[in-house]
């Protein structure tokens, strides 16, 4: 497998993104689809809204929300996209997006870490 790597969709695209997916449930604010040079957008990956909105970006509740987010990775929808974003790795490299601005502390990360075998 290749490197999965996280980064925030409003930078600009490099030339060994490999594949670019957004992962975010929900558009970028002010980012046309033009801009954001996707190749996929997994929206079935993202957190529920319910646990999205309880997390809030809080870096207190990090942990916690991993936890839930790994356990939510478990329903049907949410694992046939992870399998896809697995597909998309072992093809190359994959760079998944994010519009949040803690990248490092996003589902995002969480996704990444995973793909790259880090617990």
């Amino acid at each position: 497998m290749t490197e999965v790597r996280l980064r925030r969709v409003y930078g600009r695209p490099e030339p060994d993104d490999g594949a670019r997916v957004l992962v975010d449930r929900v558009w970028p604010r002010g980012l046309s689809k033009e801009d954001a040079r996707l190749d996929h957008w997994e929206k079935d990956v993202a957190p529920s809204t319910d646990l999205r909105k309880w997390y809030g970006h809080d870096p207190e509740r990090f942990a916690e929300f991993r936890r839930r987010y790994e356990a939510e990775l478990d329903d049907p929808s949410r694992a046939a996209a992870l399998d896809r974003l697995r597909a998309l790795a072992d093809g190359g490299t994959l760079t998944l997006l994010t519009a949040t601005k803690d990248a490092e502390r996003s589902q995002a990360a969480v996704l990444a870490a995973l793909l790259n075998g880090v617990r």
